[in-house]
């Protein structure tokens, strides 16, 4: 796969449904310049239940919304943890077909199901050269990384910790969290600052989705180490949060700090949609000194509807 294709997307014009919105404010002093992007995510691509077809329909009515650049939050397919490493491969270069649609940049953060092999079912040794993260180092980029855009300065997180029992967790290794603090002490206490992973570290998706499976792993649907996540944002001009994993819309705000989960683009893994939350994806704007986000349907039908 050409690298080159997952670092631009492409996407078409269209009307959008508004879904929801929310609305912060930030230190005028370093307001940034006025531009949108769009955060999307679980995009869990497939040769099954018309999910090409989808990913088309949203990416060519994300073209059409004249962002800057998106930010995918995870997941790009479904799957690579338990499947054959020729189904994976398959997966993702069917993705990097379908994005080219968008026609943007595009930054990833790495989601549980890009992650090759872990799960023993899918055959693969750890002595594979594709097993775990490696396939998505050498073909997508960084796991974690910060980059600037406009006077805003973003942080992709790895929210993927890979267990010795092969599975995996949410959880913000030691190495990346000495990184994150080194990161945050070099920006000036003003400056907006956005972060995304795809894991969330708040939320409150498990005192309302009484149809939760218990997954192996305890920490498999937010980070368990958050608390030693959260107090490095503290004196920094922190606007939110954005995450995945969860297909649902939600806000917490923890220590003046909203944490943003976003809907997916495949809603209810194609099925419809999860929790109220249809196929979409979320348009974030900042205009003078302000942070609005908007979801976005794009009008999907599951050929297989299991709405939850």
């Amino acid at each position: 796969m050409d690298r080159r294709h997952f670092l631009s997307l492409a996407g078409a014009a269209g009307a959008v449904a508004t879904v929801g919105s929310s609305v912060l404010g930030y230190a005028e002093s370093s307001a940034p310049q006025d531009f949108d992007f769009l955060f999307f995510t679980d995009t869990h691509l497939q040769s099954e239940l018309d999910a090409s077809k989808g990913c088309d329909m949203a990416f060519k009515k994300m073209r059409g919304l004249k962002a800057e650049f998106a930010i995918q939050g995870g997941d790009h397919i479904f799957d690579a943890l338990a499947v054959p490493k020729e189904r994976s491969l398959s997966l993702f270069e069917m993705y990097d077909k379908t994005q080219q649609d968008l026609g943007l940049k595009v930054y990833h953060a790495i989601g549980n199901h890009d992650v090759f092999g872990i799960y023993p079912a899918s055959g693969m040794e750890p002595s594979d050269p594709l097993y775990g993260k490696k396939y998505y180092t050498d073909h997508i980029g960084k796991t974690y990384y910060s980059f600037d855009r406009k006077g805003v300065h973003f942080i992709v997180l790895d929210s993927i910790w890979i267990t010795e029992d092969r599975a995996y967790e949410g959880r913000i290794g030691d190495d990346q969290l000495a990184w994150l603090a080194s990161d945050l002490a070099a920006q000036p206490a003003a400056k907006p600052i956005i972060v995304t992973t795809h894991i969330p570290l708040v939320t409150a998706y498990e005192n309302y989705n009484d149809t939760i499976t218990v997954p192996k792993h305890a920490h498999q649907l937010s980070v368990a180490n958050t608390g030693k996540v959260y107090p490095l944002f503290r004196g920094h001009n922190v606007l939110a949060v954005l995450q995945g994993h969860t297909h649902v819309n939600e806000r917490v705000e923890w220590q003046g700090v909203p944490y943003m989960t976003s809907g997916a683009v495949s809603g209810n893994w194609w099925h419809g949609t999860h929790l109220g939350a249809a196929e979409g994806y979320t348009v974030v704007s900042l205009r003078g000194g302000k942070l609005t986000t908007r979801y976005e349907t794009y009008g999907f039908q599951s050929v297989e509807p299991q709405n939850t």
